[in-house]
């Protein structure tokens, strides 16, 4: 039953020998390395440039409401 299937379709144009199998083992190797240096830039937390400047402008624009909200006092 399989050996009749395998001839009806022609799966042999998929073993890694063939064209169609160099490629797609090919398209799975950069899958796999695509996904390998995501999850390893996910891991070591990298910021962008953008990134920190958004950070630095929301800290130092905290920093100021609280300023405004307690206000030194002035002494006499």
């Amino acid at each position: 039953m399989i050996i009749s299937l395998n001839n009806v379709l022609n799966l042999k144009i998929f073993s890694p020998s063939e064209p169609i199998g160099i490629f797609i083992v090919s398209l799975g190797l950069i899958f796999n390395v695509l996904i390998l240096y995501t999850i390893y830039a996910v891991s070591t937390n990298k910021e962008s440039l953008e990134d920190k400047k958004i950070r630095t402008k929301k800290e130092s624009l905290q920093k100021e409401k609280i300023r405004k909200l307690f206000p030194k006092k002035k002494s006499i």
